[in-house]
Parts: structure tokens; sequence; C-alpha cells
């Protein structure tokens, strides 16, 4: 694990919570990149309180984005289970560098279709990840997704409304929604990127899949729906039709490398310095 140090875990190899060493690294891996991603998508959709399109929204908008950091605070406290480190300083703490969200994370708010459109990508591809740890041998964490899952499946209904009115809104809202898919396509790759211990996590039971299966099952379930709303869909089927092959899906871009996670660009470094400002202000103070 790179960004949080870990505690000493005795002559034993093994932590507080039966893991052996290598797997409770790869599990605080996974749970910071899904912390770091729930937080920055909660903060950045908050920025929409007061302005958004409809009065509605701005109440919706408001619920989602304290879901998504209540979710990533959830996460940050079982990563404090297993690192010793308060949640708070795992969450505010850090240097902009240590964080672990996906590139997809980074952009500022940017206009409605923007917004919507990156919830929609990330919300669909989360839902598929929180399947794969549905059934997580790790208890604490298999009882936070059952949580999880049942308020994300409301917000997923919410963005695909979204998405289709967007679609079906007129020329506007429709050119300003494919810019925003077509822009975030790349980045929103990262989100179902594997993290570097995934092979611990599947032998523990604690990931029931792979993120290359979880991927490609996102891409089949979205193709449809973009098919039929004429958005932007930068994929081709390939190896179907060869034997045991029945194809997959790969991006016509050039496929992100792991800084998709590690390498955050200014709009991110204008959101840490905002969120952790008052954090920094007097470090280690209890509010």
């Amino acid at each position: 694990m790179s960004a949080l140090a870990t505690p000493g875990t005795g002559p034993t190899g093994t932590g507080a919570t039966g893991l052996d060493d290598d797997t409770r690294d790869a599990l605080a891996e996974l749970l910071l990149f899904m912390a770091d991603d729930e937080l920055m998508l909660g903060y950045w959709d908050s920025e929409w309180t007061g302005i958004a399109p409809l009065l509605e929204e701005d109440v919706a908008f408001s619920s989602l984005a304290q879901d998504e950091i209540g979710h990533a605070q959830a996460l940050y406290e079982l990563l404090a289970d297993l690192t010793g480190e308060p949640a708070d300083r795992i969450a505010y703490g850090r240097e902009a560098g240590g964080y672990r969200q996906a590139a997809l994370l980074d952009h500022a708010r940017g206009d409605w279709a923007f917004s919507i459109a990156r919830r929609f990508l990330y919300d669909t591809a989360d839902a598929v990840r929180l399947d794969a740890l549905a059934g997580s041998s790790y208890a604490p964490l298999a009882g936070l997704v059952a949580k999880m899952r049942r308020e994300e499946r409301y917000h997923l209904a919410h963005m695909h409304a979204w998405m289709v009115r967007l679609a079906r809104g007129g020329e506007e809202p429709r050119r300003r929604l494919a810019a925003a898919c077509e822009r975030l396509w790349p980045d929103a790759l990262a989100v179902l990127a594997p993290p570097a211990g995934e092979r611990r996590l599947l032998d523990a039971g604690i990931l029931t899949q792979p993120f290359a299966t979880c991927r490609q099952r996102w891409l089949e379930e979205l193709a449809p729906l973009f098919e039929e709303l004429r958005l932007p869909f930068p994929f081709r089927l390939a190896g179907a039709g060869l034997p045991g092959q029945p194809g997959r899906l790969e991006p016509t871009f050039p496929e992100p490398g792991p800084e998709g996670r590690t390498e955050h660009n200014d709009d991110f470094r204008w959101l840490w310095g905002e969120l952790t400002s008052v954090y920094r202000s007097e470090p280690g103070a209890t509010w």
C-alpha cells in the first residue's frame, strides 16, 4: 500500500483482523480507492446546492452528495480499523498526491449535462463493483456494501432518467450530453482498473470477480442504452467468433494506465485545498 502507513503487525505477520499482511494491504488499498471516489463525487455534486436547474434538483443533488460523503466516511472508518489511522486524518490529512480517486472524479463540476454524464458513468460502474463485493468474505465490508447498494439503486435510477431526458430534450442538451460522454469515457475506465493486490483479494474471497470481468459486464450493460440514445460509445467488439472467445468490448482509444488513480489535475488540487482547509487549519483538533 503506497498512500497510507500501516501499523506493525507482530511476529506472526497477521494483523488484528486475522488477515495476513499482504491481504490486509490489498484490502486497505481497495477501501482507499472506493472511499476517495465517493468523497470526491460527493464534494463536486454538493456544489449544485442552490444553483441546480430545478428546485427539486437542489434537494435531490444535495441528498445524493450527502449519501456519497456518508459512504466515504463509512469506508474510511473500515480503513481506520485496518491501519490504526483516524478516519478523519485519512480523509483530510493527506497531501493532494496521496489521494487515489479515479480520474473521472478529478474534473470540476462543469455544466449540468457534464455532472449528469459523470454521475451516470460512475454510478453504473460502482454498481458493478459493489455487486462483486456483496458476497465478500470480509464481513464488515459485505455489511457496508449491502447498505450502500440500497441507496445507490435510487441514485442510478435518478441518473438514468436524466440521461434519457437530456438525450431526448432537444439539440442543445443533447449536444452537451454527448460532448460530456465523449470527454469522460477514457477517465471512466479508471473506476474499474484493477487494484495492485487484486489477486490477493480474489484468493481471500474479499472480491468475488476480477475487475476486468466487472468492466466487461459494465460495458455490455451500457451498450444498448448508448445505442438507443445515440450517444458516444467508443468501444468495439473484439475476439467474437473465435473458438472459446465470446468477444469483449475494447476501447477505440489508447487504454488508460495506472496513472488514472495516481496523477491528478489542477481541478482536483483546487478541490483538495477547499475540502481540507478547515482540517489543515488545526491538524489533530477535536471539532
